[in-house]
């Protein structure tokens, strides 16, 4: 449950406002704890996931949770400690979960905590095996591929039933 003052401070709850603008975008956010990256590791994470059609954001960690309580997302408040940021994903989650844990092999400072996926909440452990399944775009290649090799072998086998019934 988020802190709530008496009286609202126009600064905050415009702060506040900003942060349900970022996070009413998308539907999927990974938490992670930056502490000990340097500027220029942030930035080069930034440009890996900004490749990706993502957006890394450090949050303010009692701001964030008032504005997911008002976007009424689930309760993300375990994820909401220490220094926060979040990968906002527009495109497909789990492409840009294998970046952040490609990252965190490279750089072990960076610590992935947590997901809010499609509504639902992911740990690390689950968010991780979420980064190894293949994404919606080579899913849909696989399922073409296997299709086209069907109809192709079904297109043979049509022209060779028509070519014995022609020499009969």
């Amino acid at each position: 449950m988020a802190i709530k003052a008496k009286k609202l401070q126009p600064a905050k709850t415009q702060a506040i406002a900003d942060v349900k603008d970022l996070i009413g975008g998308v539907n999927d956010y990974i938490f992670t704890e930056y502490r000990g990256l340097t500027v220029e590791q942030i930035t080069a994470l930034r440009g890996q996931l900004r490749a990706k059609g993502a957006t890394y954001k450090v949050v303010k960690n009692n701001f964030a949770r008032i504005a997911f309580e008002q976007l009424e997302k689930a309760d993300v408040s375990n994820y909401l400690v220490g220094p926060t940021a979040v990968a906002l994903a527009s495109t497909e989650a789990n492409s840009i979960a294998k970046v952040l844990f490609d990252f965190a092999k490279e750089t072990p400072a960076l610590v992935i905590k947590g997901a809010l996926i499609d509504g639902e909440i992911y740990d690390a452990a689950k968010i991780e095996a979420f980064s190894k399944l293949p994404g919606k775009l080579e899913l849909i290649s696989m399922l073409m591929s296997a299709m086209q090799a069907t109809t192709s072998k079904l297109a043979r086998t049509l022209q060779a039933v028509a070519d014995k019934k022609a020499e009969a």
